[in-house]
């Protein structure tokens, strides 16, 4: 391996220098705005002054500006922390929300100290209360607008990453076809490398091949690679040893695409019991604690539900009764948590015995058999909204792996590895599978299980919100629904 001298700086620099400089910015003007809206809230909005009196003179607001520019740098810290200050963040703006507030949270801690131990400034224990809550909204506001502005500075082609492709596989193509579709990820797609001697089926287009693996020194010396996203399976990763062996001295990072082997492994843990160090390959997702307080959050979020909906629930009740004949509501035996049996409440959408003739099919898009109600109550998730009652019932949970039909059951669980895992927990309206674009009969199972077990081995009442939150804006733009 020798060293090499690129002849132009990484494109990328730029972006990541300035996108994490606008954040930074913007947490500074939103922290100090936020001091300022709780101190006149405080002090003088007067619903508030009159529920809360304050019986001294109101404390001048340079204090308060003072200890302002005291515990910036620490927020500011607490924040780096967390890796907030970094290019390609391109995240959701609701996983940003609840990260700050865990954040923030530490930081009113550490200005609590300060004002225990300052005792020369009667400062008001309400307006660190009222910052709290003002500067979440108000640091998640402002990072929402960098967000946004990053994504339109990579979708216009500004600050992307060069990269290539390792492999020529299902998954590399993935890999190209969305990142070329979404410049916002932040990469430039300059094509792939494979074996030497590939003879396997083909995924990618032979036009965008850059070369071989034994070559990929010279690629990116020559291209400016800045990034080489591996697709490679996990019983050929002393690939993934030699590429890196041979990138030695190159100013480049890999990225490694875990294959679905990696997924279903990743929740070994080293458990010590008595002095001896166990291997836990496989644990119980959630304990009794955890699964009391899932009930409880599915059983709250399904009443206000159902009571918020309930004139929608009306109406669209009466719309299919008066649109097509038969029962307002379609029952259908499906298999939960541990193979138990429930019935599954939905609108109906489709005809009377729709499967009378065809038996156990999955619904296919413009399927034949839908109501004139049936297809706008499937594409919204509207005929979904009765499941609600399955949740109160303890039929379901809120978030879940989708429930299925014995019939379909049967015959994946032979096929499919680790298809069966997906029925340790209860089933749910909706699921991260889901939310991820993995709905309907044209989409992978395979791929749908390996998201089921992510959520089953990362379940926390977080990560349910945010399906939620995601399910609300697949509801409307989801091009999978049908």
């Amino acid at each position: 391996m020798k060293y090499t001298d690129h002849k132009f700086a990484k494109k990328s620099q730029r972006s990541e220098f300035l996108i994490p400089l606008l954040n930074i910015f913007s947490d500074i003007i939103a922290i100090i705005a936020s001091f300022i809206l709780a101190y006149c809230i405080r002090f003088y909005f007067e619903p508030f002054v009159r529920l809360f009196p304050y019986k001294l003179e109101v404390a001048p607001i340079e204090g308060y500006i003072y200890i302002t520019l005291m515990i910036i740098p620490v927020w500011l810290l607490i924040f780096q922390s967390r890796k907030l200050y970094r290019s390609k963040r391109v995240v959701f703006i609701f996983d940003e929300f609840f990260l700050i507030a865990r954040l923030v949270t530490f930081g009113i801690v550490f200005s609590f100290g300060l004002i225990f131990f300052y005792r020369e400034f009667p400062y008001s224990r309400l307006v660190f209360v009222l910052l709290w809550g003002i500067s979440i909204f108000m640091i998640t506001f402002g990072r929402y607008i960098v967000l946004r502005y990053e994504k339109s500075y990579y979708k216009r082609g500004k600050g992307l990453k060069d990269a290539i492709i390792a492999g020529n596989n299902a998954t590399a193509f993935d890999i190209m076809k969305n990142f070329s579709e979404h410049k916002y990820a932040g990469f430039n797609i300059l094509g792939y490398i494979e074996e030497d001697a590939y003879s396997g089926k083909k995924y990618l287009p032979e036009s965008t091949k850059l070369g071989t693996y034994s070559n990929i020194t010279e690629l990116v010396s020559k291209l400016g690679v800045e990034t080489v996203l591996v697709a490679i399976p996990s019983y050929e990763h002393e690939i993934l040893l030699r590429l890196m062996r041979d990138c030695e001295g190159e100013n480049v990072e890999f990225l490694l695409v875990p294959d679905f082997l990696e997924v279903i492994t990743s929740s070994v843990r080293v458990q010590e019991i008595d002095g001896i160090p166990f291997l836990k390959i496989k644990s119980i997702p959630m304990n009794v604690w955890n699964r009391i307080l899932k009930r409880a959050f599915d059983m709250f979020f399904a009443l206000i539900v159902l009571i918020l909906t309930s004139p929608l629930l009306v109406i669209l009740g009466i719309i299919v009764k008066f649109t097509s004949s038969g029962p307002v509501f379609y029952k259908q035996e499906r298999l939960s948590m541990t193979g138990k049996k429930f019935f599954m409440i939905k609108f109906r959408s489709m005809v009377l015995d729709a499967e009378k003739n065809t038996g156990a099919v999955y619904v296919k898009k413009d399927d034949s058999r839908y109501t004139s109600i049936g297809r706008i109550l499937r594409k919204y998730s509207l005929d979904e909204l009765p499941q609600f009652i399955n949740v109160l019932k303890g039929d379901m949970s809120i978030v879940g792996p989708r429930p299925e039909r014995e019939y379909f059951i049967n015959m994946f669980k032979s096929r499919i590895p680790k298809y069966l895992e997906r029925h340790r927990v209860k089933c749910g309206i909706t699921g991260w599978a889901q939310v991820n674009g993995l709905r309907g009969s044209d989409t992978s199972i395979e791929k749908r299980i390996e998201y089921d077990i992510y959520y089953i081995e990362h379940w926390s009442i977080i990560f349910d919100l945010k399906i939620i939150i995601k399910t609300i804006k697949e509801m409307f733009f989801s091009k999978a629904a049908f």
